[in-house]
């Protein structure tokens, strides 16, 4: 009986995850309806006409820019450790943001599958899983880092609205703060080789053939550990070095955008503002694919601090979606000719 109300509570909960992303695209897709429906669609269709192709070349450009840097940063973490080239890392980036920008997944889909193709280049999975775990760390603790930096300019803007967005924004990056200490602390402890264990002894229960233990060298947390080692400090801080790098290089998007548009009263500042506090609220929603209707929300509200009209930052936010597909739509299809040949993986290497 007990057993029964388990596996039913098993059951519910991962129907629930299978479908956050379905949950998460129609509280999106209402926010972007409600968006279009109570703003003026022939200001937004006016500003993102005068917006050319030279802006939406110069805003995919930038967008390339920064997810080259992200390959990267994510190749300066297997350097010395693995066998593939940096050039994996690159394309497999794409691929990454490729998936979670245009597929009805989570934001984090793309990391998912990115480490799985990682080991079509001979690395073992469990490096392949440790390094992506690693990438996300210090790309969600740099966005944190800029959303600071963005809320630390916001708070030197006059008005109440403005003082309370950097009040809440701080009060949250506080929180989240704990978060990323915590997640951090669960790769450098030994937390990751307990939840292993239990999903191995679990696997033991009911397929008795399974072997007792991987050797530490093919465990995650082995993996980690190679990863965090004392000797590889300097590969680690040039990856956070080039995350951090690249949410500043993403403030570009909004200036190219918003010079397009012919809108030259914005300062440098401002735009690190908005751009800041729009990814900040775009994280915090990551179980909406692609930040549908998050997004365009986002950008309407601290766009509204600096005197542009909901209009304008509808259209920023549809300019800021071109690369979404510009880009997206053939690093999918890398993915795809990628899964085709399967048959000629390498074998692990061991790490």
């Amino acid at each position: 009986m007990i057993g029964d109300r388990v596996s039913w509570k098993s059951r519910a909960a991962r129907a629930v995850l299978r479908r956050l992303p379905l949950f998460g695209t129609l509280i999106g897709l209402g926010l972007a309806i409600w968006l279009v429906a109570t703003n003026d669609l022939g200001a937004v269709a006016a500003a993102f006409g005068r917006i050319g192709v030279a802006g939406f070349a110069g805003v995919t450009l930038v967008r390339a820019l920064v997810i080259v840097l992200c390959g990267i940063a994510w190749a300066r973490i297997l350097d010395g450790l693995s066998p593939a080239p940096a050039a994996a890392c690159l394309i497999l980036r794409f691929v990454r943001e490729g998936i979670n920008v245009l597929l009805p997944v989570a934001s984090v889909g793309g990391e998912v599958v990115g480490a799985r193709l990682l080991t079509f280049w001979g690395i073992a999975g469990s490096l392949a899983a440790a390094s992506v775990l690693a990438d996300l760390l210090f790309q969600v603790g740099t966005l944190g880092l800029f959303a600071g930096l963005g809320a630390g300019l916001l708070t030197r803007v006059e008005g109440a609205q403005a003082a309370e967005l950097a009040n809440w924004t701080l009060r949250t990056l506080a929180v989240a703060g704990l978060a990323i200490a915590a997640f951090f602390a669960l790769q450098r402890t030994g937390v990751v080789r307990v939840i292993e264990d239990r999903v191995a002894a679990l696997g033991r229960r009911f397929v008795p053939e399974t072997e007792a233990r991987p050797e530490p060298s093919q465990r995650i947390q082995g993996a980690l550990d190679a990863i965090w080692a004392a000797g590889r400090r300097g590969h680690l801080a040039q990856s956070c070095a080039l995350h951090a790098l690249a949410w500043l290089l993403g403030a570009a998007e909004i200036a190219v955008v918003l010079a397009c548009i012919g809108i030259d009263h914005v300062s440098l500042s401002e735009i690190l503002v908005i751009e800041a506090l729009s990814q900040a609220i775009k994280a915090a929603a990551f179980v909406v694919p692609s930040g549908l209707g998050v997004q365009e929300g986002g950008l309407v509200l601290v766009c509204g601090l600096f005197g542009i009209d909901a209009g304008t930052a509808i259209a920023l936010s549809l300019a800021r979606r071109v690369p979404d597909v510009v880009l997206g739509l053939p690093a999918l299809l890398v993915w795809q000719n990628l899964e085709a040949r399967r048959a000629n993986v390498r074998p692990a290497t061991p790490t």
